[in-house]
């Protein structure tokens, strides 16, 4: 720490002058008081007065902080039950190489499957049912970020059955493979993948396709089941023609009843198969009476349209139309009737497709605005009753989004919207955006990390509802996601939901319920959203509900809780397709809720048990670290310690004015008012 001086230091000789000659002046008479006590009191005087005047000098304080970020071995576990006994027999060896490296100086971080770190090795379980070790790593770069991060040692057999390869990224630190598992093929027949369509639609007939792996079955044949409820529907026989042979199955059924059908394709077991845990597979089909329209109306090409287009045939449930309309391009009337109409860059400046569009509305069906470069604001104020835009015709500002917190309506994970602070700005009309009544804000605007009150995304939930964006650039936002998270999953699903809403028919029950997902993995409890409301359609809470659970052997659970604003959640359900009806007494009448859903087990640790050192080699050798197998953990250890390297320097710099330290305005004060009060004291003021 030291001074900076804004003007010449020859200046602080006369600051303590003043001070000196101010205390001289007002203590030099003769006073009542003792002459120790007539000197102490000249001294705080002194060293006030003299202090105000070298605060007026506008002298800096410089302030330079160093901190020693210790080098950081990171243990990355996969915890998945194809590691399992493995794992568990190596903590003893993992403790040890831990103390062992924290004694040289280093500290060591853990890191599983899971996002968040773990805190001991005794805490961490090998029962994880897959394995994404490109997730682990990517856990391991966001966690640690900042930190002195020397070695990663990535505990695994390899096997990865969700997402991406790590070898495909790149990672700032060197990876040290420690390889466990048994890398010897097994005689085994495997149902490797099961495809079908999530949805179909009631009356027609949908395909199946299941592949089979079989490993040490040359010349054998096997027979493969598909079934409904413990009923046989069909069955083919395959033939596997090599030691290592993939056969692909087809099979045709009927969607014969609306809702969930729920079907298992299963490999009837062969002689001296290690492990007949991977021959069945369940697929649920979700059975309807016909898709959603959504029509898209815009003036001209743009990429944002091919975005809108993913989301929407991401869908099942959704049927996508197309049309642009513009002076050159007519409009071409259709007696297609639809669900939801998105405009984009709809109505333009010159409001040349309004009488279409006017068409369009006058059937009552919803409309979501999106706003771009070529939209006119006057004519699109007036279409609409979401929100108003006060924009001059050209004037564009660039801003990125954030999640209204206090808006629950779609039930979106408030922490998934997060990652829209992260995203690309979108091209916004410059001016003031007032929301209408019944419109609520979904994402606000931000411009250069400033939080705005301007809303980007606003959700009209009345009577005629209705959803505006007030910009462009999302095709943008979802290659972007994908970079940051190889997944297009929160800009998706904000979109999708707010299309759901849009596009869904009119409820006017009083009583609500429905999961707060379709499907849920045995682990998860299921949540039920509860909603109750009144003759206004006013939400209320308090009324007790009685909820009953049948699955699909009829067997019925049932429970009651009281409506509140939280969830209701039930554990312990096994797997299967659930049909769940509620009765409430809702202002003196009795109110029926039901729906479906899913509870899963998805054992993708079963499908392979043969460890894959390969892939382990590959990205020990891209990162710049070393392959070694579980016998060779002491040749680990040896390998880190001996590199040697240093502690991470960090410096920063403060400079501050003193005359805004509080401190010193209080040190000021309590002198004086110690002046003032022995003053007192010896009978003086």
């Amino acid at each position: 720490m030291n001074f900076v001086f804004q003007s010449s230091p020859w200046w602080i000789p006369l600051c303590l002058l003043v001070g000196g000659l101010y205390a001289f002046l007002l203590y030099q008479p003769k006073s009542s008081w003792s002459k120790p006590a007539n000197l102490a009191l000249a001294g705080l005087r002194f060293v006030v007065v003299s202090t105000l005047c070298l605060l007026l000098l506008n002298v800096l304080l410089r302030q330079t902080e160093v901190s020693i970020e210790k080098k950081t071995v990171v243990l990355a576990l996969d915890n998945s039950a194809s590691v399992g006994k493995l794992g568990e027999n190596l903590k003893a060896g993992l403790k040890k190489l831990s103390e062992s490296l924290q004694d040289k100086g280093y500290t060591v971080a853990l890191q599983t499957l899971r996002e968040t770190p773990v805190s001991t090795l005794d805490s961490v379980q090998f029962t994880q049912k897959s394995t994404d070790l490109s997730g682990l790593l990517s856990h391991v770069k966001t966690n640690l970020e900042g930190r002195n991060v020397t070695d990663v040692v990535l505990l695994s057999d390899g096997i990865i059955n969700r997402g991406a390869s790590p070898t495909f990224n790149s990672y700032p630190f060197p990876i040290h493979a420690l390889a466990v598992g048994d890398t010897t093929p097994k005689r085994d027949v495997n149902l490797k993948s099961l495809s079908a369509n999530q949805i179909a639609y009631l009356g027609n007939q949908f395909p199946l396709q299941a592949d089979v792996v079989a490993d040490g079955y040359a010349g054998k044949t096997a027979t493969v089941l598909l079934r409904k409820g413990g009923q046989t529907l069909s069955q083919q026989t395959v033939r596997f023609d090599k030691e290592n042979a993939l056969a692909t199955v087809n099979f045709t059924t009927q969607a014969s009843a609306k809702g969930v059908q729920h079907l298992t394709v299963e490999v009837l077991p062969l002689p001296g198969e290690f492990n007949t845990r991977n021959n069945r597979k369940d697929v649920y089909i979700e059975v309807i009476d016909g898709r959603q329209k959504i029509l898209v109306v815009a003036s001209a090409p743009h990429p944002d349209i091919k975005a809108i287009r993913s989301i929407i045939e991401k869908n099942d449930n959704f049927e996508f139309d197309f049309q642009i309309v513009n002076p050159s391009s007519p409009a071409q009337p259709s007696d297609k009737k639809y669900d939801l109409i998105i405009f984009h860059q709809q109505p333009d400046a010159f409001n040349s497709a309004g009488p279409y569009i006017k068409r369009l509305l006058d059937t009552g069906v919803p409309a979501f605005w999106i706003v771009a470069s070529q939209t006119g604001t006057t004519p699109l104020n007036n279409a609409q009753q979401i929100a108003q835009i006060q924009s001059q015709p050209g004037q564009v500002d660039k801003v990125t989004g954030f999640y209204n917190r206090n808006f629950t309506r779609l039930n979106l994970n408030p922490e998934t919207m997060e990652l829209l602070r992260r995203l690309p700005p979108m091209t916004v009309p410059f001016g003031e955006v007032k929301p209408l009544a019944n419109s609520e804000v979904v994402l606000y605007q931000k411009k250069n990390n400033i939080e705005t009150t301007k809303p980007l995304l606003v959700l009209n939930t009345g009577a005629k509802r209705g959803a505006i964006l007030l910009g462009e650039g999302l095709w943008e936002w979802r290659l972007e996601e994908y970079r940051l998270t190889e997944k297009q999953e929160a800009v998706d699903d904000l979109f999708t939901k707010i299309i759901q809403f849009l596009s869904a028919k009119d409820d006017k029950r009083k009583l609500r319920i429905y999961p707060t997902q379709h499907q849920f993995q045995i682990e998860d409890r299921v949540s039920l959203e509860t909603e109750i409301y009144n003759d206004l359609y006013e939400r209320i809470y308090g009324p007790e509900v009685a909820l009953s659970v049948t699955d699909e052997k009829g067997q019925t659970r049932k429970y009651t809780y009281v409506s509140s604003a939280s969830r209701f959640e039930i554990s312990n359900l096994p797997v299967g397709v659930y049909k769940y009806t509620a009765t409430a007494k809702v202002l003196g009448k009795d109110e029926t809720a039901s729906g479906e859903f899913i509870i899963r087990d998805e054992q993708l640790e079963l499908a392979n048990t043969t460890a894959d050192y390969n892939g382990l080699r590959q990205l020990s050798q891209q990162t710049g670290g070393q392959f070694f197998t579980a016998s060779q953990l002491d040749n680990l250890e040896k390998a880190l310690v001996s590199r040697d390297l240093p502690d991470k320097l960090t410096s920063t710099e403060d400079l501050r004015e003193p005359i805004n330290l509080r401190w010193i305005f209080f040190i000021l004060i309590t002198l004086l008012a110690l002046e003032w009060g022995v003053r007192k004291y010896l009978g003086s003021y």
